[in-house]
């Protein structure tokens, strides 16, 4: 089967011909139609989780989050059968089993579940780690209606789905975005202020427009500097989350806010939440970039050199 991987640490992603994987007890073997694109799979294979206690096996197939059909079902498998369409994040012990392959095997228990019924496998190969990762920024920020949330890195996956998320319950939304399509797609998903950053400073733009300060901020893109600075926008009491890990909690805290870093838990009942909502037509999917799995080493490099735009899903099958 072809898959992208590396053969070490470090090293630049190849398209390679490797052998179909074989089905173990509670596991089942999917044949993979779609893979979408995370910066955290190009940390995979810097190692981000090689500390002593997970295994890796090389060649390490990258991916975690896909989109297929279930082709062969290990001993001991209830909840899934031949001819499941299936979606979630493949990611389990040990790594190097990912979805960029036209074949994955995943454990019964890992974040996968059935897919939605309504939307292509390329769809549903965006969702899981941007779709959770925004579900649960929101829950953990936990504002209500009419509450005033800056998301900071709203274009990209996370932000996309957190943009439509809070607006569906209520919450003012201003987005930051860098050019008039992106400010016309933040508007369609419900951002009620857009903040062109290359075109005005940030930080002044949010206090001239609320003086009083805001409630929340969700932040993917920030270093350690522009988030605590940021954290002067916030009302006494406020939230700040970043899903870059450049956050002092204890400061934060000692500051008298709530937040800090923020990790995402996948779980099949995270992803049901989101099924439920995509079948009810209340969450759009954003998928800005098609390509094949010969393009994926060129993506990641634009990736980890921050030029990616928008949401990226390897179409497979």
């Amino acid at each position: 089967m072809k898959a992208v991987a590396v053969s070490k640490f470090k090293e630049i992603p190849t398209l390679m011909d490797l052998p179909i994987p074989t089905v173990r007890p509670h596991a089942v073997l999917i044949k993979v139609f779609a893979a979408g694109m995370n910066p955290f799979d190009w940390k995979l294979t810097d190692g981000i989780m090689d500390d002593g206690k997970m295994k890796h096996q090389f060649p390490l197939i990258m991916g975690v989050d896909g989109a297929g059909v279930v082709e062969e079902v290990g001993e001991g498998v209830t909840h899934f059968k031949k001819g499941d369409k299936v979606f979630g994040q493949f990611i389990h012990s040990p790594i190097g089993e990912g979805s960029y392959a036209e074949f994955a095997i995943v454990p019964e228990k890992a974040s996968i579940t059935h897919a939605p019924s309504n939307i292509s496998a390329a769809e549903a190969a965006a969702v899981p780690t941007a779709g959770m990762t925004a579900q649960q920024l929101l829950e953990t920020a936990g504002l209500k209606k009419g509450d005033v949330l800056l998301i900071n890195g709203a274009t990209g996956g996370v932000g996309s789905f957190a943009t439509e998320l809070a607006s569906a319950q209520g919450i003012k939304v201003i987005a930051t975005v860098s050019d008039e399509a992106n400010a016309e797609r933040m508007k369609r998903l419900g951002a009620e202020v857009i903040i062109n950053y290359k075109e005005k400073p940030l930080a002044e733009t949010v206090k001239s427009l609320f003086p009083q300060g805001i409630d929340g901020i969700l932040d993917m893109v920030s270093n350690a500097n522009d988030f605590s600075a940021n954290l002067a926008l916030l009302k006494k009491g406020g939230v700040a989350l970043t899903t870059t890990f450049v956050a002092d909690d204890a400061a934060i805290k000692d500051k008298g806010f709530r937040g800090g870093n923020f990790e995402t838990q996948g779980s099949a009942a995270s992803l049901d939440a989101l099924k439920k909502m995509i079948e009810a037509g209340k969450l759009t999917i954003p998928v800005e970039n098609r390509i094949t799995l010969a393009e994926v080493p060129e993506a990641i490099a634009l990736s980890r050199q921050a030029k990616g735009r928008g949401k990226t899903v390897i179409i497979i099958a």
